[in-house]
């Protein structure tokens, strides 16, 4: 009697280890397969600004920053033809020629200052385009830039056109007013040169962009 209840205890204990293993496994079974299905997903990345101005990458459809032009900026143009085209350029921006200062002779050519913004109420966001602004709590009401274009011939048919902005601010203290020279943030001399560039080339430096049609 005793070998047969025996056996049959010693049976039962042996499967319930068995179950219990087995369960078990299928735990760390169910884990592992969790964490491989995680680590597997794919995930979009996204290339991030330097802060250099390089390219940014948000996807199709997505508006793409470009690198700043170059300034100096290499044209191909025959020096006088290039001269003229800057002055052409700077008449289409309502910008006038200071000729008392400008020497096209030497391939130099100087604005006079350029009043971009008027009033204290866009004055200050305006000036934060065009210039770094210190900390303060100056009032400004007016902002105005005077560009300095100067060519420098390499060869024949080859030129560096490098441009210069003089950016100033006028402020108010409820005293006196004073214009104060401001360290420029390449806007002015960015919006010029795109413009020569477009004239010089034909093309346009700022293609439309591929938007998503989906």
């Amino acid at each position: 009697m005793k070998n047969p209840i025996f056996s049959a205890v010693f049976i039962f204990a042996l499967a319930v280890c068995a179950f219990g293993q087995t369960s078990t496994q299928k735990g760390i079974d169910t884990q592992t397969q969790k964490i491989k299905e995680d680590a597997g997903k794919t995930t979009q990345t996204t290339t991030t600004n330097s802060g250099d101005g390089r390219s940014l990458d948000w996807g199709k459809g997505k508006t793409k920053v470009r690198q700043r032009l170059a300034n100096p900026y290499k044209m191909n143009s025959r020096r006088d033809v290039l001269i003229e085209t800057i002055r052409d350029v700077m008449e289409s921006m309502k910008i006038l020629i200071d000729d008392t200062v400008s020497r096209p002779t030497d391939g130099i050519i100087v604005s006079q200052p350029f009043v971009f913004a008027k009033g204290s109420v866009i004055t200050r966001s305006e000036l934060s385009r065009y210039a770094v602004l210190p900390y303060s709590d100056s009032s400004w009401t007016r902002g105005r830039f005077t560009l300095t274009v100067e060519v420098q011939s390499i060869d024949g048919i080859q030129n560096n056109v490098s441009v210069t902005a003089k950016v100033e601010g006028r402020s108010e203290n409820g005293l006196m007013s004073e214009w104060t020279t401001l360290q420029s943030s390449g806007s002015a001399e960015e919006e010029f040169l795109i413009k020569l560039v477009e004239s010089v080339t034909g093309v346009l430096v700022d293609q439309p962009q591929d938007t998503d049609q989906k």
